[in-house]
């Protein structure tokens, strides 16, 4: 335990006590205090299991904040970062700021709040370099990255667990986690009065960066995107938000599938989790939760484990964030359609690529592709299928397809090229787009659209941009051309995050970032053309150009976004 007497460690007193972290020195040029492990939440252990999480009670005590706290319950599939112990116990903060800079007292300072990946089902705070970020920053700013409970523990949507009070537990941590900013960022020297939510797609690079690519199966997946949207829709009239801007990257509220909690998949899925856990069929309704808080932890985590993939080769994934009338109160759709959403400044784009980590490579045939569109969305007309065909055309009826797979020599089947493309502009690129044209009309808007290819398989694949964000070292140190992409959206975004606009004066970019309006649909490319990872060239850092990329595509998936939230 760290004595209140040590000079050479920062401190921070708090109403739940005395707060010592570490200095750490990487290569950034501004040295770090970090403040790892803080509590922001009560354990949600024992009888607190699948339950609301409860704030922290005031104390004197000491806090040992050097070391990260233990990561959520999952199967860690990729190491990215330290690699930290399990535990239930793991509603934990970390804050960074620059060391010795101003606004350490009395507060002042900017801050953004990260929120980590990995499809609500893994992923840990540790994965995103946030103090590297913090460090290479023109301009200072206070951020706060956090666990929360995912999987089973955090997203069990069932008729039995509304009953419970035990929806959308994951992003009640998040809620509560945004309420301890508000309540002590003040005393770290940031401005409660100025925060920003920011989720980066975080983990699913490595499998680009280590040169190789992993079976659609087993992609680390990444979808943290998507909660901070729902934060945004969560609009109450009269109710004033936690934060006051977004950046949401490679995802967006309409993302996917956002169903009711009583969806006939969510039962399924319900009742697949009961029989992972080998609940007795015949429990009563009333003794299900208790029986579930009474299972040792490893016997919840490796049945997630086992429904999650399950389910993955359908991308129907399991414990998801779910329509509960709380905190996602309404469709997503219905929330921009009625205006019901936070009037914030917003930041968002989509990688060239986002289906190449999530789709099955192996797919060969036309009748694998449609199949896979029947399972996924069964709301699906033949219409609607037929249209899908049109749009992308079958390379093996179609020799001007541009879906024609050139890379079969890497192992990947004749339909990949096809699925990828579909499967990214219904899961993600269209939602970004439709999250631009909705806000666009009455907030500034700053679309961008990452297009470095860094694999030959797997291109500009989905969250590859969240190294060059943090200028990681590795990244910076391959070229110069690599290191000016990291330098530019590191900057743009860390501007955003001080300024709320990503062309503040010390950002030192020299393209201006136009704004996405209606009338004027704008886009930042970054990386457009460069091959450079792959053997090619270097192309043009940062471009902005019209958004017309896929516009028909998105203009379909927008018509059908209402089969997803039923």
């Amino acid at each position: 335990m760290p004595s209140k007497s040590d000079p050479l460690r920062p401190r921070i007193t708090l109403p739940q006590g005395t707060v010592i972290g570490v200095q750490q020195h990487g290569e950034y040029p501004n040295p770090i205090d970090a403040f790892l492990g803080i509590p922001y939440a009560q354990p949600p252990t024992g009888a607190l299991r699948f339950r609301p999480p409860r704030k922290v009670e005031p104390s004197s005590q000491v806090i040992d904040a050097s070391a990260f706290g233990p990561r959520a319950p999952a199967k860690l599939f990729v190491a990215i970062g330290p690699v930290l112990e399990e535990s239930e116990d793991c509603l934990t903060a970390n804050v960074f700021r620059q060391a010795g800079g101003r606004g350490q007292c009395g507060g002042g300072l900017p801050v953004a709040i990260y929120m980590h990946g990995g499809a609500f089902a893994r992923g840990n705070a540790a994965m995103h370099d946030t103090g590297s970020m913090v460090g290479w920053s023109a301009a200072p700013f206070v951020a706060v990255s956090f666990g929360y409970r995912i999987g089973a523990l955090g997203f069990l949507p069932s008729t039995l667990s509304a009953k419970e009070g035990a929806l959308n537990l994951g992003l009640k941590d998040q809620v509560l986690l945004m309420e301890w900013v508000q309540e002590n960022i003040q005393n770290f020297g940031g401005d409660r009065e100025n925060v920003t939510l920011i989720g980066l797609s975080a983990g699913a690079h490595s499998v680009s960066l280590s040169g190789g690519d992993l079976p659609y199966s087993e992609a680390l997946l990444t979808d943290h995107v998507v909660q901070i949207g729902h934060h945004l829709l969560n609009y109450e009239e009269g109710k004033k938000p936690l934060f006051h801007r977004v950046v949401m990257e490679s995802g967006a509220p309409t993302s996917r599938a956002v169903r009711h909690y009583n969806a006939e998949i969510h039962e399924e899925q319900f009742r697949a989790f009961l029989q992972a856990v080998e609940c007795p069929v015949d429990t009563p309704e009333a003794e299900i939760f208790p029986y579930l808080r009474s299972l040792p932890v490893e016997v919840v985590a490796a049945a997630q484990t086992k429904v999650f993939y399950a389910y993955n080769p359908s991308l129907r994934w399991a414990f998801q964030p779910v329509i509960d009338g709380e905190i996602i109160r309404r469709r997503p759709i219905d929330a921009w359609r009625e205006g019901k959403w936070h009037k914030l400044p917003i930041m968002t784009g989509f990688n060239g690529n986002e289906g190449s980590l999530y789709v099955n490579k192996k797919m060969d045939s036309s009748a694998e592709f449609t199949d896979f569109w029947k399972t996924l969305l069964p709301q699906l007309t033949e219409a609607d299928v037929a249209t899908i065909n049109d749009l992308y055309l079958d390379p093996e009826l179609h020799r001007d397809s541009i879906y024609k797979e050139d890379r079969l020599e890497h192992g990947v089947g004749r339909m990949y090229k096809r699925i990828e493309a579909a499967y990214a502009q219904y899961a993600y690129v269209a939602p970004v787009r439709q999250t631009a044209h909705f806000a666009g009309a009455e907030v500034p808007v700053y679309l961008y659209h990452w297009a470095l290819t860094k694999s030959v398989v797997n291109g500009a694949a989905h969250a590859e941009n969240m190294l060059y964000e943090v200028r990681d070292a590795g990244i910076c140190a391959r070229s110069p051309a690599q290191g000016e992409l990291s330098r530019l959206l590191h900057s743009y975004v860390t501007s955003f995050i001080c300024t709320g606009d990503p062309n503040g004066k010390e950002s030192g970019c020299g393209v201006i970032w136009e704004q996405h309006r209606g009338d004027r649909p704008k886009k930042m490319i970054f990386g457009r053309d460069n091959k450079e990872l792959i053997g090619g060239g270097v192309g043009e850092p940062a471009e902005v150009i019209d958004d017309v990329w896929t516009k028909e595509e998105s203009e379909f998936w927008w018509e059908k976004v209402e089969i997803s939230q039923q």
